[in-house]
């Protein structure tokens, strides 16, 4: 399996890949029934507060909709960034700008002055998706009818920064996309919306997250119908269900040759591109992996050992089974197949890689 070519950027579990199991929920929640909770109304005042490939989508289905008036865009600031560290172009400062719409760029939304600003927009409701920023208080009680958020998973599973990254890393097969209330605790609020999405087997992130983001503006704009309707009624989140996606770091990407090689494949089509797979050569090169897949191993072998030099690429022992590396990149190089890695590089059968 090779990621896409146009997917090499930079962005829980136990740190070694092998969370503990989660439950599931057992059915798909659905938008809450029952007695209006606020008086119907034709239109709502709407803020948008995004920077990730999420909020894009978000922001097309609200405008191609026209129900409802888009005040005001704010995103993270125009900060520098590395080379290939855009996995899906999503640009949403330069996309609301083309529909003439006001964005905002500050550093700390919650700053005061900000909060007023936005306040001065009488928005009803503020919706957030991967923005990037903690709500403070003063913020959350801007709107009038709520803040709400548009998250890839299904809460209370993998509460969380990088909820798509684990479900893949922990080899799920079933993610979602949950839309609730914002609420002064990380993920915490009551659900307005839930719906599921199966995972295929070859599915990475960069092919997940667009998906998720579309249904993401599909639960939405029934959200907002449910508010205009003034019918909107929140379900509780189960605590003892909640799990953690925490935020990945660079060492996540190291492999861990001691799990299984399926593990191993999880880990690189949640972590692709950033932080991706890299190990080391003997001397201490660093290889990135960018390509990769699942093969018979041998009874015995020491994990991270080279048990094939030829053919395709390195095949490497795992935990259980082996790993054939197909495309990679040594340290200071242009990405290659494994083959022509071989060709260039004197890699032997027992040689450890680490």
């Amino acid at each position: 399996m090779a990621e896409p070519e146009d997917c090499r950027w930079g962005g829980g579990a136990d740190p070694t890949g092998t969370a503990p199991g989660h439950p599931r929920p057992s059915s798909i929640l659905t938008m809450g029934a029952g007695e209006p909770s606020v008086g119907a109304v034709k239109k709502l005042n709407l803020i948008l507060m995004g920077s990730g490939a999420l909020a894009c989508p978000l922001l097309e289905a609200v405008l191609a909709a026209g129900h409802d008036d888009l005040m005001a865009v704010v995103t993270q600031p125009d900060r520098a960034a590395g080379r290939g560290l855009q996995c899906r172009a999503c640009a949403l400062k330069a996309l609301a700008e083309s529909h003439g719409l006001p964005v905002l760029t500050p550093e700390r939304a919650s700053d005061p002055t900000v909060v007023a600003g936005l306040a001065a927009l009488a928005p009803d409701v503020v919706v957030v998706a991967s923005y990037g920023q903690f709500l403070k208080p003063n913020l959350l009680a801007v709107p009038t009818l709520g803040t709400v958020n548009v998250h890839p998973s299904l809460l209370p599973i993998y509460r969380g920064a990088s909820p798509i990254q684990w479900a893949l890393a922990n080899g799920d097969t079933e993610t979602g996309v949950s839309v609730l209330y914002v609420t002064p605790r990380m993920d915490a609020g009551d659900i307005l919306a839930q719906e599921r999405m199966a995972i295929g087997p070859e599915e990475t992130f960069c092919t997940l997250e667009p998906k998720l983001a579309d249904l993401g503006a599909t639960l939405l704009l029934r959200v907002l119908d449910e508010f205009r309707a003034g019918r909107t009624q929140g379900v509780p989140q189960e605590e003892d269900q909640a799990t953690l996606a925490r935020k990945l770091v660079k060492v996540d990407g190291r492999v861990d040759w001691r799990l299984p090689a399926r593990a191993i494949l999880n880990r690189w089509r949640g972590f692709a591109p950033w932080p991706g797979a890299y190990t080391f050569l003997p001397g201490g090169v660093l290889l990135k992996i960018h390509g990769l897949q699942v093969e018979a191993g041998v009874d015995g072998a020491v994990p991270g050992t080279v048990l094939e030099a030829q053919g395709e690429g390195p095949l490497m022992a795992a935990g259980a089974g082996a790993v054939r590396l197909v495309e990679v990149q040594p340290a200071g190089k242009k990405a290659m197949s494994g083959a022509a890695f071989l060709r260039g590089h004197r890699l032997a059968v027992g040689m450890k890689l680490g």
